[in-house]
């Protein structure tokens, strides 16, 4: 039986490339540089966080920009820079809230819905190359493990 002191424990943790936060978050930027290169060499004309706005926004429409802030996880201000953008792309509308003149829904336009109908099945591809050689079993353990740490932290 191997034994494994506190001590060899706490040195192995002193090297930042062993802390799991530091790896998970090396993880989503590759990730997010991969992703970007592919929109890009596709010729999207969206960034990657252009994109996650847009599923965000078909998955849960109509939304507010605040209820778009809370599940996207980012600020406010960086939402509407976006959603600027997105408007001007003709992929979004803002439609205003009945009786409150500082809210608006945020709605895909057609051509929003067109273009993610256009470009899913290239995102599916890039999602099954990133988990590619994980079995279902390992997924879902990585799900709940990361689901913890977030829990831990919230």
């Amino acid at each position: 039986m191997f034994a494994v002191s506190i001590i060899d424990v706490s040195i192995m943790y002193k090297k930042l490339s062993n802390v799991i936060l530091f790896q998970i978050d090396k993880t989503s930027r590759v990730s997010k540089q991969y992703s970007q290169r592919a929109f890009s060499q596709m010729d999207f004309g969206i960034t990657i966080d252009q994109w996650v706005l847009l599923k965000i926004i078909e998955e849960n429409a109509p939304l507010s920009q605040k209820e778009l802030a809370v599940r996207s996880f980012r600020d406010p201000a960086s939402i509407t820079r976006t959603l600027d953008l997105l408007e001007k792309k003709g992929l979004i509308q803002r439609n205003p809230i009945k009786d409150n003149r500082r809210q608006y829904h945020i709605e895909l336009t057609e051509q929003g819905i067109a273009f993610i109908a256009k470009y899913m099945d290239t995102i599916q591809q890039h999602r099954e190359q990133s988990i590619k050689g994980f079995t279902e079993t390992e997924l879902q353990q990585l799900k709940e493990m990361l689901e913890r740490i977030q829990r831990n932290m919230g």
